[in-house]
């Protein structure tokens, strides 16, 4: 298997972590020999629920029965899109009532960026530095680390960075700005909270400017703060928000969520504004539907918060220099990227899944199913202390 993967399937990164997977079940993922692998990432946030939940795996197999693929989105009315559709808009709030579903969260992105553009008449983009909103061309040019974006330029004009948290940079949105695009919480960048009414701040100055407001809930939206979407934490709503991951149960999905006056805008002067094939595939629209009606059970939520900071109460070591996020968003800072590194290998041999960040090298994520045990996180808790003991 290994040669085979390193022959025919194209990598991305130097030195990829090869666990020969067998199978998954909730929170567990197991290789070919059988080891089980406690996993707190959770597939970078995308199995909200954990592996093969029964009421999504029972939605994906009801749906095969009836129908797949039948027409490019748009066109035909499919019950799995529009129920959907529906259930985000009753837990959205107003304007955020209209929603187009996408393959992914970088397409969401992309579709996002290109809606700002459209509303406003303008074609300058804010972003964040540090900041990350997927890979394809437009939602790289709106991530600010120029190590990964230098080897791809020229990418798309007219876009400026600012500090995230940085109250003095927001002079940079002007009459010219058509949004300001920013991750509710940065995940790349060390899991960083808005502090001191950031957000508002910003979409403020925005409606100051007639600039729009977007902010990315790919990995901060269903349920990983406790709260169904992130922006909820920070009393801000956006006029788009773009979403991802932890939506589809484990099955890719994206979405952009705005005003049905803007929305409108995608279907005239050009007609087909945005356009996609397979996005709201019915099968990953039913699991997503049946993924989103677990999450916004308010238990679960409460959940997410208590065992959020029961993970923090236990992870105390001197070595651990700073715990960062949120609900089930967690980030441990630890003395440098070396020793994270060391960490994240060796709870990976002893049956534990940690990961990096893109742009903290110091960070070890935390970011298990939603619905994990509290038996199972504290499990979790000690192998990563019995790791981190050993090393320091």
């Amino acid at each position: 298997m290994e040669d085979d993967f390193l022959k025919y399937q194209a990598q991305t990164s130097p030195n990829p972590l090869k666990l020969k997977i067998s199978s998954a079940k909730g929170s567990y993922i197991y290789d070919v020999n059988g080891n089980a692998y406690l996993d707190f990432v959770a597939g970078v946030s995308a199995n909200s629920l954990g592996h093969r939940p029964k009421k999504v795996e029972k939605a994906i197999i009801k749906q095969l029965a009836k129908y797949t693929h039948v027409m490019v989105y748009g066109e035909f009315i499919q019950k799995p899109q529009m129920d959907l559709c529906k259930l985000l808009a009753q837990h959205l709030p107003a304007p955020l009532q209209m929603t187009y579903l996408t393959n992914s969260g970088t397409e969401a992105t992309e579709g996002a960026l290109k809606l700002a553009k459209r509303v406003t008449g303008r074609s300058e983009v804010i972003a964040a530095r540090k900041g990350y909103h997927g890979n394809t061309q437009g939602a790289m040019s709106v991530c600010g680390v120029e190590k990964q974006n230098r080897a791809f330029r020229p990418l798309i004009p007219n876009t400026r960075f600012i500090e995230f948290n940085n109250d003095s940079d927001l002079d940079k949105i002007t009459s010219k700005t058509a949004a300001v695009i920013l991750e509710t919480i940065q995940g790349g960048a060390g899991f960083i909270a808005p502090v001191n009414n950031y957000l508002q701040k910003v979409k403020a100055r925005c409606k100051e400017m007639g600039a729009l407001f977007i902010l990315d809930e790919i990995q901060t939206g269903f349920g990983r703060t406790g709260k169904v979407f992130g922006f909820e934490n920070y009393n801000v709503v956006p006029d788009i928000v773009v979403l991802g991951k932890g939506l589809g149960g484990g099955m890719p999905i994206g979405a952009l969520s705005a005003s049905k006056e803007y929305m409108d805008l995608l279907s005239h002067h050009p007609k087909l504004g945005h356009i996609t094939t397979f996005g709201g595939h019915p099968v990953i629209a039913a699991a997503a539907l049946a993924t989103l009606k677990q999450i916004v059970k308010p238990k679960l939520l409460a959940d997410v918060t208590e065992k959020g900071q029961m993970m923090c109460d236990l992870l105390i070591h001197p070595e651990i220099k700073e715990i960062r996020g949120t609900g089930m968003m967690l980030a441990l800072i630890m003395r440098d990227a070396d020793f994270a590194s060391n960490v994240i290998l060796k709870c990976l041999d002893r049956g534990l899944i940690l990961f990096w960040l893109l742009f903290e090298g110091r960070a070890i994520r935390i970011t298990p199913p939603l619905n994990i045990s509290k038996t199972d996180l504290k499990k979790g808790c000690e192998i990563l202390l019995e790791v981190i003991a050993e090393l320091s």
